[in-house]
């Protein structure tokens, strides 16, 4: 299959109380012509793809294998090669094919309601004006690309307001199967851009609705789009400091004065399912395959006893990130184990994810507002008051009560890089790529097991055995993924011109923005 290609998928079930209503002569006409996916209600293309972008960046190989495993929040307790870091590439073959799946329905959204024979019918009725579709289009699409590149690095990439013959990615060829790859300067340039552009364009309408009830991450409030537009720019504004400081400082200052997340009522979520098959991917990887292959890792867990890193008190947010074990304590999976040792401690003798976060219906985060505080604390010299907004903003999104979270934020250590950058690895848990990013962008936290550590040591009939931590590529935490397969036989020029500007294709090769 043709990865470029504007191809339509079709949730094959609704979300309970969030699809919107179809009827069943709805669902025929949209069943008439498949080929033709000008035919499909915009709203409902849109729930697909976010969906899509959800499925893809929290499945069980790219983030329970992937990026989990990378940023140690969990530990593999049976088979432990991805812990050190041996990735198959099929793990990027079905990162990369979904990333372009959903990127193409957003793409379709935006076709729609610009083609004078479709947009008087995509902004009729409640989906809301054709402008405001697209900017909520794009911003999805910024998401996703900013997703891919941080991933591989230079990727095939495609813009709405930036014609660069790079860009080609999705553009009208539907046989285009050999896209340039863009540069991950080039990418990160436009994509704060587009957010820019399309923030702008729903902050002037931020009363008005779009999508309605299809919208699972915000209920179509342009408002609430415009701030994650504004907050994206942050993130990707930071990410690119040190390589492009101008261009950095526009964006954050800018973003900022048009107004970022200011609380958790503005956090940017994808609430799954209680009903099957539409469950969170965790459930689905563990509850509903009966699978007990991931715990909290030991780094994770000691950190928030207090036992490992800067803080010395025990965090509340223990009982929510992990369960105890069969002995009602917390006890988390040593990380990056021998595979001859993987499967000496049981399910029952370790913590395994906590019950709020393998929930079928769990709510799983594309930006948050703890995020966007340490982002300003770090913007603002590691400004204090901001580190503890944002310590509190995350103790209250895992349900901890507001005094509690309070104290326990005004008893921290003062703001200083590790204090903040440590804070925001334990607020970023269950967002595994963005975590990864943020290690391999500052070498935060410093307790992550580098190779050559003890993990564990084992009391046995021989005396005590220690386990180190030994890679079996690379050496330490991947800088990124490999290429697909299919891009090295199908792409190949532009596969070699991508490695030609980046560095070869292996995980110890550092990103642009990370050299």
């Amino acid at each position: 299959m043709n990865l470029y290609k504007n191809i339509l998928f079709l949730l094959p079930l609704a979300f309970s109380g969030a699809l919107i209503s179809c009827s069943d002569e709805k669902l025929a006409e949209i069943n008439e012509d498949p080929n033709r996916p000008g035919n499909v209600p915009t709203p409902t293309i849109l729930l697909t793809a976010e969906k899509q972008i959800m499925d893809n960046i929290r499945n069980e190989n790219f983030s329970l294998r992937g990026t989990m495993l990378f940023a140690q929040y969990y530990s593999q307790n049976i088979y432990t090669d991805q812990s050190r870091y041996d990735i198959p590439r099929s793990y990027s073959d079905v990162f990369w094919a979904n990333s372009y799946k959903a990127l193409n329905n957003l793409n379709q959204i935006i076709k729609i309601n610009t083609d004078e024979l479709t947009k008087s019918v995509a902004s009729a009725g409640t989906a809301g004006s054709n402008a405001n579709q697209i900017a909520i289009a794009r911003i999805l699409k910024a998401f996703t690309f900013h997703s891919l590149t941080d991933v591989f690095g230079d990727v095939p990439y495609e813009s709405y307001g930036n014609k660069d013959p790079e860009f080609e990615a999705l553009q009208q060829n539907p046989d285009n199967y050999t896209p340039v790859y863009a540069s991950q300067e080039k990418i990160y340039v436009d994509i704060l851009n587009e957010l820019k552009a399309a923030g702008d364009t729903l902050l002037k309408y931020k009363g008005q609705n779009t999508f309605g009830s299809s919208d699972i991450i915000y209920a179509g409030s342009n408002e609430k789009w415009a701030k994650f537009a504004q907050s994206l720019r942050l993130r990707l504004s930071t990410r690119i400091r040190v390589k492009l400081p101008a261009v950095s400082e526009e964006h954050f200052s800018d973003a900022l004065a048009k107004g970022v997340f200011t609380s958790n009522a503005d956090n940017a979520a994808f609430k799954y399912s209680s009903g099957a098959p539409n469950e969170a991917p965790l459930y689905r990887a563990t509850v509903t395959a009966n699978r007990k292959d991931f715990a909290v890792s030991h780094v994770l867990v000691n950190v928030l006893k207090g036992e490992l890193g800067p803080f010395k008190t025990a965090d509340p947010r223990l009982p929510r990130y992990a369960l105890p074990n069969e002995r009602q304590i917390y006890i988390g999976q040593p990380y990056g184990l021998p595979l001859e040792a993987g499967g000496i401690n049981g399910p029952t003798a370790i913590s395994l994810p906590g019950a709020i976060v393998n929930a079928p219906d769990f709510a799983e985060v594309l930006q948050e507002y703890a995020e966007v505080a340490f982002l300003i604390a770090e913007y603002n010299n590691w400004d204090d008051a901001s580190y503890r907004k944002g310590v509190e903003a995350s103790l209250t999104k895992w349900g901890i009560d507001g005094a509690t979270a309070k104290s326990y934020a005004d008893a921290l250590p003062a703001a200083n890089k590790e204090n903040v950058l440590t804070q925001k690895y334990l607020a970023l848990y269950t967002q595994g790529l963005e975590a990864w990013s943020e290690i391999r962008r500052t070498g935060y936290p410093i307790f992550l097991v580098k190779p050559g550590d003890v993990v564990w040591s084992r009391q046995t009939e021989n005396g005590i055995v220690n386990y180190t931590f030994q890679p079996i590529f690379g050496n330490g935490i991947p800088k990124r993924l490999y290429y697909p397969n299919k891009e090295q036989n199908v792409n190949r020029e532009h596969y070699q011109q991508a490695l030609a500007r980046q560095g070869d294709d292996v995980i110890t090769t550092a990103l642009w923005w990370n050299k």
